[in-house]
């Protein structure tokens, strides 16, 4: 990366380093249901939007604030369309469905999709004359966000704590981040019995996007006391409970990672993701896989990758873990590396991802763009981004032809 690159990035994120303690961000309140609906009530919404997804619907697991919002004389029009990766198309529906229902709030229940989703809806509200396309990046919502009530039915987007939502343009295949206070839930509701029926692998990889949120932002270079604490926090709960939470599900370490996921999500909104974020977006743009999974197996190559820039913070990490204490920074930001590789290999994630050759460079090239504001501790360009895609490219079936997914 050329010098005047290297000055433009780390311009601006010494910028977003001065600017985080002051952005104004409000994290929602944990409320129970009745709270919510209630609060729903006194603040004169009469029918909400909720978004969520068809498993998730067919599973009951919205039946509980169905519940009490017709105890509250609430009603509810329930779009249950939103697919595994959010896409602009699924919002305009969503947002379609507000509008003919005369919807006045939108509530949320599911995992990051239908959170995104409804926050794409929000967004839509406030600048009702801008596509999503026209909102990416940052701080470009503009007017009055309906208020949004956020349910996870998983522990790990944490996008019931965000300002950012994800979509998938379909016709580029390319992911794309909008970033708004505007669209932080104003209040959420973190239900553990919600998460006990999640299968082992879809609670490994919700539970390791949380642990890349937390580990991201601590390493970055805009962290704030507060959001490194709250990085400290939900990374001890993670390699605590995690392993449990995939192992038997049992309601405390659910409950322990609900509360991890939402640390996380605080986290990095106020101090940001990294590379793993960016690649991963990359992938999942092209690709359509979950993105918890691209988290899990890009995380240590992306950390490893950071070599010396990130030995101070992964070491304290690594204390604040208790994986050791009174090590020397080196080995302690080693042992780090190692837990993390040990919990990977007990939660059973694959060290390699289904992607074509073709696809890599133009793969790096759009994790590289998304990737400018983010204050990661050192800054890599497309080439080294390439090598990482490489490292975790499954072997390729040598009597198989592989074509490039942007044609």
């Amino acid at each position: 990366m050329n010098i005047f690159a290297t000055f433009a990035r780390r311009t601006v994120h010494f910028g977003l380093k001065l600017a985080a303690p002051f952005l104004g961000y409000r994290p929602p309140r944990q409320v129970g249901y009745d709270e919510a609906a209630n609060e729903l009530k006194d603040a004169g919404r009469a029918r909400v939007l909720l978004v969520t997804g068809k498993h998730v619907r067919a599973h009951g697991l919205c039946e509980p604030l169905l519940a009490a919002l017709d105890r509250a004389g609430i009603e509810a029009e329930i779009f249950d369309d939103v697919p595994a990766n959010p896409t602009t198309s699924c919002v305009e529906a969503a947002l379609a469905l507000y509008r003919k229902a005369n919807c006045d709030c939108v509530a949320a229940v599911g995992g990051g999709s239908p959170m995104d989703c409804a926050k794409g809806v929000c967004a839509r509200i406030a600048s009702p004359k801008k596509p999503l396309s026209e909102m990416k990046g940052a701080l470009k919502v503009r007017g009055k966000a309906p208020l949004l009530l956020a349910v996870p039915t998983t522990a790990g987007s944490g996008s019931e704590a965000t300002a950012a939502a994800v979509f998938t343009d379909e016709n580029t295949h390319e992911k794309f981040a909008v970033f708004s206070f505007k669209l932080v839930p104003k209040l959420c509701i973190l239900d553990p019995a919600l998460t006990l029926s999640l299968p082992p692998e879809a609670t490994a990889d919700t539970g390791l996007d949380a642990l890349t949120h937390a580990v991201e932002a601590y390493v970055g270079r805009a962290t704030t006391k507060g959001s490194r604490k709250r990085a400290e926090t939900a990374a001890r709960r993670i390699f605590r409970s995690l392993p449990a939470a995939y192992a038997d599900g049992n309601k405390d370490a659910r409950t322990d990672m609900l509360l991890a996921a939402e640390e996380a999500g605080e986290a990095f909104t106020v101090s940001y993701v990294g590379y793993v974020h960016a690649l991963a977006h990359a992938l999942g743009g092209a690709y359509g896989l979950p993105h918890g999974r691209l988290c899990a197996v890009l995380l240590l190559p992306v950390l490893r990758a950071y070599g010396k820039k990130a030995r101070k913070k992964l070491a304290r990490l690594a204390e604040v873990c208790g994986f050791c204490g009174g090590t020397p920074r080196k080995e302690a930001a080693k042992r780090f590396l190692m837990e993390t590789e040990r919990l990977l290999r007990t939660l059973c994630i694959p060290e390699r991802l289904p992607i074509e050759e073709a696809d890599i460079p133009i793969l790096a090239r759009r994790a590289t763009r998304e990737a400018f504001p983010y204050p990661v501790p050192k800054l890599l360009g497309v080439r080294e981004l390439e090598k990482i895609l490489r490292a975790v490219k499954a072997e390729a079936d040598k009597d198989e032809t592989h074509h490039s997914t942007f044609g």
